[in-house]
């Protein structure tokens, strides 16, 4: 089957990652899906995929859906991770939208909250690129993309960990640096508010395009980085936020 496009894909189950799923599969793409609910494997097979429960925080259940995945497609084209908030939107963005004045919590976020979102957002990518990497130098290239968020760039307080998405975004540089050579390429994608969140007026407002993304746009744009029309861009952080946030790279 090595005339069909594969698409391995975590955190799935719902939101950003679930609409990235759908948009790849339209695109043509045979997707292997994970997440720890098994809405990614019900998803799956509505997809034509397949699908597994597992965690990324598990190198285990990263191998096992990597081993799935060969076995069912024989290879691996495209590596997305998302990975957000655990628990959903934050309490606050849900019940307020994005308030300049928000004063939370900082030093009082517990050292095991810093290291867990460290895990979830950093060594997730780490871990399952170690295991797909040697299998995309085989197959002659590869893409992943990273589903970051556009508060690393332009840190906001209602959003403290997203900070460590930074260290993602180094990796990603210094990864492409290493592995253009083979054809592959790693670039993250930033979405902004997205149709989950019940956005306040001014959050609104502070959005040039008015409004919050779709899943299915981020989808889309997911779906270029992976693409052979993305191979030449590398190790980048890819805004999609409707124009929010105001610094110029």
């Amino acid at each position: 089957m090595t005339d069909v496009k594969v698409a391995l894909m975590t955190g799935t189950g719902q939101g950003i990652g679930r609409g990235c799923a759908i948009e790849m599969a339209k695109a043509g793409y045979k997707v292997s899906l994970m997440s720890p609910s098994m809405r990614s494997m019900d998803l799956a097979k509505e997809l034509g995929g397949i699908g597994r429960q597992g965690s990324v925080l598990d190198t285990a259940d990263l191998q096992a859906m990597v081993d799935a995945t060969l076995d069912a497609y024989g290879r691996i084209d495209a590596v997305v991770s998302n990975m957000g908030h655990g628990g959903g939107v934050p309490e606050a963005i849900r019940t307020v939208g994005f308030d300049p004045d928000f004063d939370g919590p900082l030093l009082e976020l517990p050292d095991e909250l810093w290291h867990e979102s460290l895990d979830m957002y950093v060594l997730n990518v780490v871990k399952l690129a170690r295991i797909v990497t040697p299998i995309m130098i085989e197959q002659g290239g590869g893409s992943y993309v990273n589903i970051s968020s556009m508060n690393t760039v332009e840190p906001r307080a209602p959003y403290p960990m997203s900070m460590l998405r930074g260290a993602l975004h180094s990796f990603a540089k210094l990864f492409g640096d290493r592995y253009a050579r083979h054809n592959i390429n790693m670039n993250n994608l930033m979405p902004g508010f997205c149709e989950n969140v019940n956005l306040s007026d001014l959050a609104r407002r502070s959005i040039p395009a008015q409004r919050p993304a779709t899943f299915a746009e981020i989808g889309q744009a997911c779906v270029f980085l992976a693409s052979d029309g993305a191979r030449y861009i590398n190790g980048q952080n890819i805004l999609s936020d409707g124009g929010m946030n105001r610094g110029v790279r």
